[in-house]
């Protein structure tokens, strides 16, 4: 699959009110890859991935997709491109999960496009993808924090846009979910040539599955690149007021956290040693 299609901003400025959060950032998103934002809470990670999905109008600057002012393009057009999960969304009430799934179809239909097997498959492998097939029947409201976000996850999946933006897409799962939907998120770039953007808070994660990783801290980009390059001690220092060491993940061989904290030394292990 050839990777065609760019995001980028200039000059983005990004708040709520009179309280500007993001403040006058530019970035390139590198296509074909997995980007993963990370920072400390309040530092303007969702608040960037809200204005980089049009989910929020910036103050200044400009969003641009393929080039193109992303504020001033279709809604239709855009979301045949660009798939978002925000951060918390909503389902209606009663609805089930294979209806909610299957409106991420919805960009695909208009005024002479009905609903076609191609709709069928993508979302049945929306739902095989995110362990989800099983509750297809179920009411959305009925089920548990882990199997929303999964549901929520196959809608984004079952879009099939080239570009897909997800603000926390592992809040709520456990850590065996957690690694699933970062495989899946790794396949999607890998083996389909997907652009994949999402924050997250676990930075040994981020480490692991990013191909390139933005840090902020103060509605700013900190450092930006792949892990292994710009992940340091002095980093995770200035972004996440944080000691620590860096060493190597002995899976991934990608720069792993291990923060120090002030109880460095378990007391058992104190009094082994002595």
């Amino acid at each position: 699959m050839t990777v065609t299609h760019q995001l980028s901003a200039a000059d983005l400025s990004l708040g709520y009110g009179d309280r500007t959060i993001v403040d006058k950032l530019s970035i390139d998103i590198p296509p074909g890859k997995f980007t993963v934002i990370v920072g400390a809470n309040a530092c303007g990670k969702s608040t960037l991935l809200r204005g980089l999905a049009r989910l929020l109008t910036p103050s200044a600057g400009t969003v641009y997709l393929d080039g193109r002012a992303i504020h001033q393009m279709p809604t239709r057009e855009v979301a045949t491109l660009l798939g978002v999960l925000p951060q918390t969304p909503v389902a209606p009430d009663g609805i089930t999960v294979a209806d909610l799934v299957g409106r991420g179809r919805y960009p695909h239909q208009g005024w002479f496009r009905h609903w076609v097997a191609a709709d069928d498959a993508a979302v049945a492998t929306a739902l095989q993808a995110t362990d989800t097939l099983d509750l297809a029947g179920r009411a959305v409201d009925e089920l548990s924090g882990g199997q929303r976000q999964r549901v929520w996850i196959a809608m984004a999946l079952a879009q099939e846009t080239e570009l897909l933006l997800l603000d926390e897409p592992t809040t709520f799962l456990d850590i065996n979910h957690q690694v699933e939907v970062l495989d899946l998120l790794t396949d999607l770039v890998q083996q389909r040539g997907r652009t994949v953007v999402a924050v997250l808070h676990d930075l040994n994660l981020a480490c692991r599955y990013a191909d390139h990783i933005v840090a902020m801290r103060d509605g700013k980009i900190a450092a930006a690149g792949p892990p292994a390059e710009v992940v340091t001690v002095e980093l995770v220092k200035s972004v996440f007021g944080m000691d620590a060491e860096v060493c190597d993940d002995p899976v991934s061989h990608s720069p792993m956290i291990v923060p120090v904290g002030r109880h460095r030394v378990k007391p058992r292990l104190k009094a082994a040693a002595e």
